[in-house]
């Protein structure tokens, strides 16, 4: 079935969602935080740590407007765009912005908005836009933006073209390079932060997508990336996370160690993410602070 571009422009909510301390805590190390040095992040994976805080790491946002379930106990509710092999479906392109940071627990009111479908030759490239608002947020000033791209391979041809994309890397080397890692385990931590899709930890679904094996989730990856720049780039603190964008261009697996290469001195950062073996896998990545 053909995509259905009548439905660009449709929305869907106020749904609202909620999350404990331990879902924040749960998020945290799913996106690898205290792996390489236990004592080294407690903020964000401890609650009851003499003299810390606990904070919440801001890419949470994405995952609370886009994969939480409600808090009633019901379905998540979805925008139909189509039919299609869900196999045929990955993960292409991801922003999330925070006007503040969240707090460690809490409830949010989220409405998504299917942007729109565009013609990628091979494949469409579907947009939705969700806005996550907190209980004393004005109506038009929600604390979470999240954007998000999925490519669905086979389903292109109907002419509708994109905006165009200015980004461009700066012509010299890399002005920092950050090391991250991800453990084989990676992905069976992380989906319990609500993505199950089978891709990720299936072998005869990964196998009718076209890949060897389980690949870890690209919104992992995205946290992992997200976790490093903050660290590094706002000395850790959610308070100074103003927005992260990115595309995914090629698989990682669990277990793989990537090298983030960073651009820029000023309140934006223009990245990309690279495996150890040079295969590119983050691209088009920019990381804005306050």
């Amino acid at each position: 079935m053909p995509m259905n571009l009548d439905a660009v422009g449709s929305s869907i909510g106020p749904t609202t969602v909620a999350w404990s301390a331990d879902d924040a805590l749960l998020y945290a190390l799913g996106v690898g935080a205290g792996q390489d040095d236990p004592l080294a992040e407690l903020a964000y994976t401890t609650e009851n740590t003499a003299g810390v805080e606990q904070r919440v790491l801001p890419t949470f946002g994405a995952i609370l407007t886009q994969f939480r379930p409600p808090a009633d106990g019901s379905a998540r509710p979805r925008i139909s765009f189509g039919s299609f092999d869900p196999a045929f479906l990955v993960h292409a392109e991801q922003s999330v912005a925070l006007a503040r940071p969240l707090p460690a627990a809490g409830t949010m009111d989220v409405t998504t908005r299917l942007a729109g479908i565009y013609d990628k030759g091979s494949g469409a490239l579907v947009v939705t836009e969700a806005f996550g608002r907190l209980p004393d947020d004005p109506e038009d000033a929600p604390t979470v933006v999240s954007r998000s791209a999925v490519f669905i391979r086979g389903e292109g041809g109907f002419g509708v073209k994109g905006p165009s994309d200015p980004w461009r890397l700066p012509e010299r080397e890399p002005d920092l390079v950050l090391h991250a890692s991800t453990r084989p385990d990676q992905a069976l931590l992380y989906r319990l932060s609500g993505d199950h899709n089978p891709l990720h930890t299936d072998p005869a679904f990964a196998g009718r997508a076209g890949f060897d094996r389980p690949i870890l989730h690209g919104m992992c990856t995205y946290g992992v990336v997200a976790r490093r720049l903050l660290t590094e780039l706002a000395g850790g603190d959610p308070a100074r996370f103003g927005s992260l964008r990115g595309r995914f261009s090629a698989p990682v697996l669990p277990g793989d160690a990537l090298l983030i290469e960073v651009w820029g001195d000023g309140p934006e950062h223009r990245f990309r993410v690279v495996r150890t073996d040079g295969r590119l896998v983050l691209d088009r990545g920019a990381f804005v602070t306050r």
